[in-house]
């Protein structure tokens, strides 16, 4: 039986009617008594302007993306909500107050169209650096419009005029040369994948009407996407196709000049890259290779060449440990250098290739219970410079600038948005129950560590994403300011301790997540952190499907749940917009075996009318065209039928990231925090 015959008498199916106005009146009509409750009051007012006033504030760092000699930004603030696309050079941009040089004013755009366009992104030529692919969206949805625009004369380029631009859709749109470029996108009936991507990718001519585009590649309904693209790396030049068959593996073919297609023969589920003559393997699973035996979490670096030519010898160029993995890495003209993790903490280094094989050094000092990361790197046109940042639960980030043997120097660094005197960051280690100790991290003042105290913990555990120190100032005035406690957790799903975080709980494992989430929450009121009145959680998307799982599976252990942007209705996540993308992390509900584990945490089929649960706050966008906002719509009305104290707030606008500018944000974060404080702070006084 289908997922659809499956859910003919869910009464609140009319709720996944997104923009039906019986669905938008519910949803106002809720928005109101949210405003009303938690909205209204002069200390709402007070602390939405003082975040408000630091996303706006010219203090806050303007993160550039280097393209060669160009430093470019993306910018929002009071004057301009929308935001201004940007660029300068690092002559200026390291000066005290650089001068920008205005590129696009998306508020003005959207004004002379007369639509609500958030910022996409945008792909430059490279190295001319003349033309850019603007991708815009309608409130900030993930689908977008792509049109071409002139960073000489700063205007877009019409279709009728040979400029390349896309309809709304979820597309794949890059670069060739200035005449062509690989585009993915919605080409008319049966040209989308079953998640909604493009399922065939195509080599585009300016000039030429996108119907008579040539087909390189094209994947079946079932994949998640397909892509094109091309390595212009001089004496290096490589156009290649990407066929992602599920969430985490992907199939990588070389297109040769003959139109004809190699795929490489590598673990699908690797994560695979090249420079030049290098070839990059980092494994999430284990491989065997001849008679060598190589972990997950290993990355794996040979001669490119050799590889095609079946002769390539692997060198391991890092092996992970019990408490260490790779975060990342990334190359620089001559180097490359990696970021891992050891408990949680980042630590850097910098690798050589040489005729003797790669030489490991440590990169740079980073301090403790804080992240640092590389960005910027350049390898084709920024030789061996590139800049860190580093940021930790009160330090605000800074921005440098370095190179591979080089001095530091300290480009930016973002000021106190709250007082951190007092607070203190701490790592605890919780125990779940199957043994496994999960690792996580109070901030808090050391003032409040006599007693139990009000505390919030946050928590993802999904999609290998890796959580890991960083400032917020948000959190800081909302909560810490307040005397409240807050928690980061690192539970499975993650990337913390490489990819076996994260594979270990994928589908019928997944109720480890919980138990991890569980148990840190019990582990917190064992050290006497809080207790469970005073305890509260918070997550989105995925992290919004755990605080759905922790109110109807784990009530008791909390006193208050934000919800934001979730899955709740696992029986039919795969039939709305994005979801069936997601079935290798979750698993399939149309499979009898598969919604036989599924069916057992599923929030929405899992509300137990002879339990107690705690206030819930549930968010969503009408935007968000990647997690329905019926998931969070029908878990609302199926709560309020309980008669359960519960609130919904449905942004009008947003998309996946719940927000379409500053002034959202704002207001999103202190309705977080307002109902916290009300729930967890004042609330025990007044029962």
């Amino acid at each position: 039986m289908s997922g659809v015959e499956q859910n003919v008498n869910d009464p609140y199916l009319w709720l996944e009617e997104v923009t039906s106005d019986r669905a938008l009146a519910w949803a106002r009509e809720h928005n109101e008594v949210v405003i009303d409750r938690f909205a209204s009051s002069d200390r709402f007012s007070v602390l939405e302007h003082r975040i408000l006033d630091m996303l706006d504030t010219d203090t806050k760092i303007a993160y550039p993306g280097r393209r060669g000699p160009w430093l470019y930004n993306f910018w929002r603030d009071a004057a301009h909500p929308r935001g201004l696309w940007r660029r300068t050079t690092f002559t200026e941009y390291a000066g005290q107050n650089p001068e920008w040089d205005v590129l696009l004013d998306l508020d003005e755009l959207a004004a002379a169209e007369a639509e609500n366009w958030v910022w996409g992104g945008a792909g430059v030529l490279r190295p001319t650096q003349s033309r850019a692919l603007i991708s815009l969206s309608r409130g900030g949805a993930d689908a977008k419009v792509v049109r071409e625009f002139d960073l000489t004369t700063r205007t877009f380029l019409e279709p009728a005029d040979g400029g390349f631009s896309l309809p709304e859709a979820k597309s794949q749109i890059s670069w060739i040369d200035i005449d062509t470029v690989y585009v993915g996108t919605d080409f008319g009936p049966g040209s989308l994948t079953d998640s909604g991507y493009a399922r065939i990718a195509k080599r585009w001519r300016r000039g030429t009407p996108l119907e008579e585009a040539v087909t390189v590649f094209e994947g079946a309904a079932s994949d998640i996407s397909v892509s094109a693209a091309y390595d212009r790396t001089p004496g290096y030049e490589r156009h290649f196709v990407g066929r992602a068959t599920d969430f985490y593996n992907e199939e990588a073919y070389l297109i040769g000049e003959d139109g004809q297609l190699r795929l490489l023969d590598l673990p699908t589920d690797a994560g695979v890259s090249w420079y030049k003559d290098h070839l990059l393997v980092r494994l999430k699973s284990p491989w065997q290779v001849g008679d060598h035996h190589y972990r997950s979490g290993t990355l794996l670096a040979g001669n490119f060449p050799e590889f095609l030519s079946g002769t390539v010898a692997f060198e391991e160029i890092f092996t992970p440990s019990a408490d260490t993995a790779l975060h990342g890495y990334g190359w620089t003209e001559n180097h490359l250098l990696l970021i891992t993790l050891e408990n949680v903490q980042t630590r850097l280094y910098v690798l050589t290739p040489g005729a003797d094989g790669w030489q490991t050094e440590p990169l740079a000092d980073t301090p403790p219970m804080a992240t640092t990361g590389a960005m910027n790197l350049d390898p084709l046109e920024g030789g061996d410079e590139f800049m860190l940042t580093t940021s930790g639960f009160t330090t605000p980030t800074t921005l440098l600038s370095t190179s591979v043997g080089g001095s530091t120097e300290v480009l930016r660094q973002e000021p106190d948005f709250f007082d951190t005197e007092g607070i203190e960051t701490e790592q605890y280690f919780a125990t779940s129950e199957d043994g496994t100790r999960i690792p996580y991290f109070v901030i808090r003042h050391r003032d409040r560590k006599a007693i139990p105290g009000p505390t919030v913990m946050s928590g993802y555990g999904g999609f290998e994403i890796s959580r890991t120190p960083a400032y917020s100032g948000a959190s800081g005035m909302g909560w810490l300011e307040r005397g409240g406690t807050w928690v980061m957790t690192n539970i499975r799903g993650g990337g913390e301790y490489g990819p076996h975080w994260h594979t270990s709980v994928q589908k019928a494992n997944r109720y480890k997540v919980y138990e991890d989430f569980a148990a840190i929450a019990t582990d917190l009121v064992t050290r006497g952190i809080t207790t469970p009145e005073q305890l509260g959680a918070v997550g989105g998307s995925n992290g919004g499907l755990l605080m759905g799982v922790m109110l109807t599976r784990y009530p008791q252990l909390f006193g208050a749940i934000v919800c934001q942007v979730p899955l709740l209705d696992m029986r039919r996540y795969h039939l709305l917009l994005a979801g069936a993308s997601w079935v290798a992390e979750y698993g399939d509900p149309d499979k009898p075996q598969e919604w036989e584990y599924l069916g057992k945490y599923s929030p929405y089929q899992n509300t137990r009318t002879d339990l107690t649960y705690p206030p819930i706050l549930l968010t969503t966008s009408t935007r968000d065209d990647r997690v329905h906002p019926g998931h969070a719509r029908k878990m609302a009305a199926l709560l309020e039928s309980q008669g359960r104290e519960f609130w919904y707030h449905e942004n009008i606008e947003g998309g996946h990231g719940g927000a379409a500018d500053n002034k959202q944000s704002a207001f999103q974060a202190t309705l977080i925090y307002e109902f916290f404080t009300q729930m967890l702070i004042e609330r025990p006084e007044t029962t």
